[in-house]
């Protein structure tokens, strides 16, 4: 054997060593203190307590989206994978400048939607116990809990100065993730935009594991009746499942890279690419999104922009790029959620924003230019009022539209409105 490989050997074997020696160093430390808290402390506590909270403080301490799932915990987590589960039915995120508890969506027709919950709401206490330092998963687990039981939540409007509690009671919550503008008679989905003819206009709130198949009944619907555009509206979609983000993806276009995801060494771990048979084309799109447009939603908004596929109109997207493995631990003692990787996309930039990132940097999704629309906390707040009293007036039955809450119109929302102005020049030019 060469001497070069010898020494080579030698080195990584000293190397091997050297982080056992750690690695036991470590665990004999962490022995010794749960001896020691088991022994002396006041009260009796049982070492999987202390188990669970030194996994927990360990996972606390990497990012706000890795977490220790106890067993205890597991079945919630998972019905929370199903979109199934007994809860208010909002989905939350962390604030990334002020850490605040903050409503990204409430679902709609769940408990917290019927009690007026909007997108961009601080939670601030749940049943009179402050939210300020809580991981996104303690808070929901605080939120949930058996159908029938009533929670009360201290939320602070948009807009607003004083919070207010709203007591509401929990459900069974089962959640439609592609929504349309209105219903019919019989509750089911228009997704053609009131007033415009052949323009589709499709919500998506999450990324669940049936997300993009119900995003294809959607689209089916639409084909079925001629549809000459589409409008897909990612505004507050906190995001969800990357095999669903790349699913969706996969619907319109019909060749090259969807989306990269690489480890901390930069190296490209996985490349998911489209494939055309099944594709939606021949038809112009705009993608809506804002500063809650998270994770999922943003690989979507991407990869159609990088693509050319579609124009982004809103606001610059949230920046939450990682992915989130599931790493089972032996013995039955529940599983870590671990941040390992981050989404990058066509053309080859991060999506994710580090916590050194400043405002002109390349992270998250930027309109195209021409289609950026800002709105400010009272206009953000007029449009979510709008929304909701078109879904209530919806929910009830009542086909006259108002003013006050027309989505398309430019006082109301912006945004949409913007996005109906680029299709239409699209179809004109036709």
């Amino acid at each position: 054997m060469p001497r070069r490989n010898i020494h080579l050997i030698v080195g990584l074997t000293v190397l091997c060593l050297m982080c056992a020696a750690r690695t036991s160093r470590y665990g004999r430390v962490l022995t010794y203190a749960m001896n020691q808290v088991n022994l002396r402390y006041l009260e009796d506590v049982s070492r999987q307590e202390l188990f669970e909270g030194a996994l927990e403080g360990m996972m606390h301490r990497l990012d706000d989206y890795s977490a220790y799932i106890s067993p205890e915990l597991l079945v919630q987590f998972q019905e929370d994978l199903g979109k199934e589960f007994g809860g208010v039915g909002i989905e939350i995120i962390l604030d990334p400048e002020t850490k605040d508890l903050t409503v990204a969506s409430p679902l709609v027709g769940t408990p917290a939607y019927e009690a007026g919950i909007l997108a961009g709401d601080k939670v601030r206490r749940i049943d009179g116990e402050s939210t300020q330092g809580l991981s996104i998963q303690d808070a929901a687990d605080r939120m949930r809990g058996k159908p029938g039981e009533p929670v009360t939540l201290t939320i602070l409007h948009p807009g607003e100065e004083q919070p207010v509690d709203v007591e509401i009671v929990r459900a069974i919550i089962r959640v439609d993730t592609v929504l349309g503008d209105t219903r019919n008679e019989q509750g089911e989905w228009d997704y053609f935009l009131e007033g415009y003819d052949h323009i589709g206009y499709v919500r998506v709130n999450s990324f669940s594991e049936q997300t993009d198949k119900e995003l294809r009944r959607a689209l089916d619907w639409l084909v079925q009746r001629d549809v000459q555009g589409l409008i897909l509206d990612l505004r507050n979609d906190p995001g969800g499942m990357l095999g669903t983000a790349i699913g969706v993806c996969d619907l319109f276009i019909d060749s090259g890279v969807i989306v990269t995801t690489r480890r901390r060494d930069g190296q490209i771990n996985q490349a998911s690419t489209a494939t055309k048979r099944g594709t939606y084309s021949g038809f112009p799109m705009a993608v809506l999104v804002n500063g809650f447009s998270a994770s999922a939603s943003e690989i979507v908004a991407a990869c159609l922009q990088d693509h050319g596929r579609a124009v982004v109109v809103g606001q610059r997207s949230f920046g939450k790029g990682t992915v989130q493995e599931l790493i089972p631990l032996e013995a039955g003692q529940g599983i870590l959620k671990l941040t390992t990787a981050s989404y990058w996309r066509p053309s080859e930039k991060n999506i994710h924003r580090r916590s050194d990132a400043g405002e002109d940097d390349d992270w998250g999704v930027r309109p195209n230019k021409g289609y950026e629309v800002d709105v400010d906390k009272d206009q953000f707040a007029k449009l979510l009022n709008a929304r909701f009293r078109r879904d209530a007036r919806q929910r009830n039955h009542e086909q006259d539209s108002t003013a006050e809450d027309d989505p398309a119109d430019p006082d109301v929302d912006p945004q949409l409105a913007k996005a109906v102005e680029y299709i239409r020049q699209k179809l004109e030019k036709r």
